[in-house]
């Protein structure tokens, strides 16, 4: 392996290991200060050595986004798995069963339908699946809305010889859309709380819901603190992008994720082209000024990508054809997911290669 960034060849996905074990130990102290398990999401990185390092840093196991993707977690070793995905299918439950021959899983869900499938590979295992029932708390996609709506579901899901009901589970993904911090900080709590009470009223109605578990990247912090939460499942933090640093939950110094780039031409005096286009970065959020960030040049500005080509203008003069840019994307999940190789930096220098094992697992 080369040493030196410039003997990269580029694109090139570099995670700086200083910022990545420091975000660890941060989201780790903020759920160890607030009695929480951590769970953090790896579909960010897609990685299991980053997932070893999350656990090693006190996370109390891993959420998946997909079967697919739990499954490599299981093969790296990673055996207390959350797949937060209803699954669907005879073939996705034959997988689940090997699964569980070989790790403790848990499944979320928003149907009885989903629980019926999940309840027959528990009656051939000879032992309930557990499950979280998802509750839609703002951003509209999976779920029923908080409070009786899901204490009905709940009582359903609990009828299903097979599963059991661990808890309630959400995803505040609408948090990305807070214009303040004041408005973040009470969409976390809104998140927290819709489970909490939730809970409350299923237990009234004679079922135990044990596990309380919320938090994106930008609520975590706050929603741990709510009285009644027992896990947060941040992914993003390990990472961050532009969006995080947007919402003020991260900053360029805390970005461990960047991708290396070589300017290849320089057509006019205030613009440049990079190798790293949309196949490196994907186009979300492209609408928002300096959605993606050139390091260390805050003059510099990217103003559309193409397949293969980036394209930005800005203050460098003294830009310079085969100059290298370290540009923050600004979702750091599916950027790390257009590569199958990261490298580990630390000081300028490469330390190791990271695999993106998991990438492409959306199966």
């Amino acid at each position: 392996m080369t040493t030196t960034l410039a003997e990269l060849e580029t694109p090139a996905l570099l995670i700086d290991l200083d910022a990545l074990e420091a975000n660890l130990a941060e989201m780790a102290a903020v759920a160890a200060r607030a009695g929480v398990r951590l769970r953090p999401h790896t579909k960010t990185h897609k990685s299991p050595e980053i997932a070893r390092m999350q656990v090693a840093a006190g996370a109390a196991g891993i959420t998946c986004a997909k079967l697919g993707e739990a499954e490599v977690m299981a093969d790296a070793g990673l055996d207390d798995l959350l797949i937060a995905y209803p699954l669907v299918g005879e073939a996705k439950l034959r997988r689940l069963r090997a699964l569980l021959e070989r790790a403790r899983v848990r499944v979320s869900l928003d149907s009885v339908e989903v629980a019926e499938g999940l309840g027959r590979v528990g009656r051939e295992l000879g032992r309930d699946v557990e499950v979280l029932v998802e509750v839609d708390t703002g951003l509209h996609r999976l779920g029923r809305p908080p409070g009786r709506p899901t204490a009905e579901l709940v009582g359903q899901v609990a009828r299903v010889p097979g599963v059991e009901v661990a808890g309630l589970l959400t995803h505040a993904g609408h948090s990305y859309r807070a214009g303040t911090p004041e408005e973040l900080r009470r969409v976390a709590e809104r998140e927290a709380l819709d489970l909490v009470e939730t809970a409350a009223l299923c237990r009234r109605d004679g079922i135990a819901v044990g596990e309380i578990s919320v938090g994106s990247t930008p609520t975590a912090r706050s929603g741990a603190f709510v009285d009644g939460v027992t896990e947060i499942r941040p992914g993003n933090y390990a990472l961050n992008d532009t969006t995080m640093m947007r919402l003020g939950v991260a900053t360029e110094a805390t970005t461990a994720v960047r991708v290396l780039a070589t300017v290849v031409a320089r057509p006019a005096g205030d613009r440049f082209v990079m190798d790293a286009g949309s196949k490196c970065f994907t186009t979300d959020n492209m609408k928002v000024p300096d959605w993606l960030l050139v390091a260390g040049h805050p003059g510099l500005h990217l103003d559309f990508l193409s397949e293969e080509h980036g394209v930005g203008h800005g203050a460098g003069d003294d830009l310079r054809i085969g100059d290298q840019l370290q540009v923050i994307p600004s979702h750091a999940c599916t950027c790390v997911n257009l590569f199958d190789l990261a490298y580990g930096v630390r000081n300028g220098q490469l330390e190791r290669e990271l695999p993106i094992t998991a990438r492409g697992k959306v199966r």
